[in-house]
């Protein structure tokens, strides 16, 4: 079992960066395959990226390609999102998730393949 927990999220300016931390507590981080999700109001939670065991395979949705980029820190049991040119589409909460996995290089994207969720951290991006 792992817990997650998210931080990073503040208000910031259009064009602005932001690091997103997700600290995990447990055993076998490296067991886990890693997500990033996102959930503005009145809309559907969404895969933003995601991320292999091994850190070597991952994903991104279109919407942030070339903007945001998720790696992870095996050793310290973390996992980042570094957010680019931030814009006011991606004022979200955005969550951390977490699914054990034999699979060193697989990554998954859908909400229901993960078994673990963090709090979620408040992203706000104004014009």
């Amino acid at each position: 079992q792992v817990q997650l927990v998210e931080s990073g999220g503040r208000l910031v300016q259009a064009g602005g960066s932001l690091r997103l931390t997700c600290a995990a507590s447990g055993r076998a981080f490296n067991m886990y395959s890693m997500g990033w999700f996102r959930q503005a109001p009145g809309r559907e939670r969404e895969c933003v990226s995601a991320i292999s065991r091994n850190g070597g395979n991952t994903y991104y949705t279109n919407s942030v390609k070339g903007r945001f980029t998720i790696s992870r820190d095996n050793a310290k049991n973390l996992v980042f999102l570094q957010m680019n040119n931030l814009k006011p589409e991606d004022t979200a909460v955005y969550y951390c998730a977490a699914r054990a996995t034999a699979s060193k290089t697989n990554r998954f994207l859908q909400r229901r393949d993960y078994n673990y969720w963090g709090q979620g951290t408040q992203v706000t991006i104004s014009s």
